[in-house]
């Protein structure tokens, strides 16, 4: 299958968004030979700044197979960027709503088309505390499963640099570098033909995630932890920390009386 053309709103995006970034970051991107030239594909990539998306999309941009991220509905509702979200062909994701689901429906069908979809599998920023990627959700390895297309880790770092996770204020000088790192294809072919059952997401997902940290363990020339951070597993083990401070709190009260 072709490949989609770039289109007006991408090309006017880059024309706005190019500029800063080339100002704002030098380069080093490795892997592009990795972007499949024709037909649909995913890509999965590791989070950890807000100004990521964008300087991963001009890496991509720069490949020739725009990617289409999924992104949060109320972005897409009024106004300049609305416009822009739309007319780049972004996906809407409705959270918490009987359309939660809409936007894998629409990350299959883009990904039928010939299209590229880029997805975020930790959903989020990255909370461990070193930048490595988290455990990841399920929803890339389902749209994998579901088409059987090519699925491409690329790991990131740098734009952490200039803005950390949840930090404020950025930190532009001296210039940070960008790098980018996109491997490729995950073998995931021993789960074709399964039932799509939590175990096999589960699973598929562990995959996708070993493969970006094994990108970003290149990239920055370290080894990653043994176990991904879980930020489930870490608000259970806060809410226990704090249960147990409770109970020592009282024990302590009624030792006092």
């Amino acid at each position: 299958m072709p490949r989609r053309r770039i289109g007006f709103w991408y090309r006017f995006a880059a024309v706005i968004c190019k500029p800063p970034l080339v100002v704002l970051l030098k380069r080093d991107w490795r892997g592009m030979e990795h972007i499949p030239a024709e037909g649909g594909f995913i890509t999965v990539v590791n989070h950890n700044s807000h100004i990521d998306p964008f300087a991963y999309a001009h890496f991509q941009y720069n490949t020739g197979r725009v990617p289409r991220f999924l992104a949060k509905s109320g972005l897409f509702r009024k106004g300049f960027v609305g416009a822009a979200m739309r007319g780049t062909g972004q996906i809407p994701v409705y959270r918490e709503s009987t359309d939660a689901l809409s936007a894998f429906r629409a990350a299959i069908d883009a990904v039928e088309r010939g299209e590229c979809v880029a997805f975020y599998p930790e959903g989020t920023l990255t909370r461990d505390p070193d930048g490595w990627p988290m455990t990841g959700k399920t929803g890339a390895a389902r749209v994998a499963l579901q088409t059987r297309c090519p699925v491409i880790p690329v790991a990131q770092w740098g734009c952490n640099e200039v803005l950390p996770p949840y930090a404020k204020k950025p930190n532009l000088f001296p210039r940070k570098t960008h790098r980018v790192l996109a491997g490729p294809p995950v073998d995931l072919s021993r789960f074709y033909g399964k039932e799509m059952t939590a175990d096999v997401l589960k699973e598929a997902t562990e995959v996708i995630m070993a493969a970006i940290t094994r990108q970003l363990e290149e990239v920055r020339g370290e080894k990653a932890p043994d176990t991904p951070y879980d930020p489930r597993r870490e608000r259970i083990e806060q809410r226990r920390r704090t249960q147990a401070q409770r109970q020592r709190r009282r024990q302590a009260e009624g030792q006092g009386t």
